[in-house]
Order: C-alpha cells, then sequence, then structure tokens
C-alpha cells in the first residue's frame, strides 16, 4: 500500500491520495452526521460519529506510517516548487490545528458518551464544543488538502 502508486495523476504514492480524498470528505461527512443530530436522531449522530470517527484514526495512521515510511515530508518537499520555509510553517500550523480537532473530537465524544449514560449530558454544551471542532476539523481538512497541492502540484 505504500509503495502502490497514486490514483490521483500525480506523483503522489497511494496513501497520500487516499488521505488527501478522504479528507476532502471529511467535512460534508460530519455534516451529514450533524444532520442527525439536528432532526433529534441521537442514535443515527452517535453511530455516524462512531463510524467517522474510527474512520479517521485509521487513515491516520494509515498516513503515518506511510510517511514515516516514505522520508515524509523533508523527501516530498525537496521537488516541490513552494518555498520551503512557508511551507515549514503551514505544515507546523495544519499539525497543530489537526491534533488539537482530533483530541477534542476524541474527548467529546468519550465524554458525551459518559454523560449521556450517566443522564448528565448537556446538549449546550456539547453543540458549542462540537460546532468549534467542526471547524478546526474542516480548517485542518483543506490545509491537508494544500499541502498535498504544494507537494505534488504547485
Amino acid at each position: 500500500m505504500f509503495s502502490l502508486e497514486g490514483f490521483l495523476g500525480t506523483s503522489a504514492p497511494f496513501y497520500l491520495d487516499l488521505a488527501t480524498v478522504y479528507f476532502a470528505f471529511l467535512p460534508f461527512l460530519m455534516a451529514f452526521s450533524i444532520y442527525f443530530a439536528v432532526k433529534k436522531e441521537y442514535k443515527k449522530h452517535f453511530i455516524s460519529q462512531a463510524i467517522i470517527l474510527g474512520t479517521t484514526l485509521i487513515i491516520v495512521v494509515i498516513f503515518e506510517i506511510g510517511v514515516r515510511i516514505s522520508g515524509g515530508f523533508l523527501e516530498y518537499s525537496k521537488y516541490s516548487n513552494v518555498s520551503f520555509d512557508f511551507m515549514l510553517v503551514f505544515l507546523t500550523i495544519h499539525i497543530l490545528i489537526a491534533i488539537a480537532a482530533v483530541a477534542g473530537w476524541l474527548f467529546l465524544f468519550i465524554s458525551s458518551y459518559k454523560a449521556y449514560k450517566n443522564n448528565t449530558f448537556d446538549g449546550k454544551k456539547h453543540k458549542k464544543i462540537g460546532k468549534a471542532i467542526f471547524a478546526a476539523l474542516t480548517i485542518s481538512s483543506i490545509m491537508g488538502i494544500f499541502i498535498y497541492l504544494f507537494l505534488f502540484v504547485f
């Protein structure tokens, strides 16, 4: 999987194409799941969040393994026309937002489940935190797509 040629027509390997496409769709998957909560279909919201979160974690693990095997950012940035310094700053910001978003998402998922089971669930607090996580995941996804473009297209 890590040495397979990608499918997006660039020099990127398969695992990077897979991760890029998944994260391009992630905000839409999240919006679909949130729609269940808006419609008060909480069980569907919970199940869809579990599936999306689990899939996201699997994609992140695949991505991280692939990056470590391939030499990662330093190796890929050698062939980019985009300034290395700019890319490094952009990547650092992306990583910080992505870690915060996924950690927050995990925390919200687990704490909300526990609160629901203990009849202490606070919908307003959940919604507020959920909006912030959705925004952070969306920003992180967009930044990840741009990193792919900076490394393999521009």
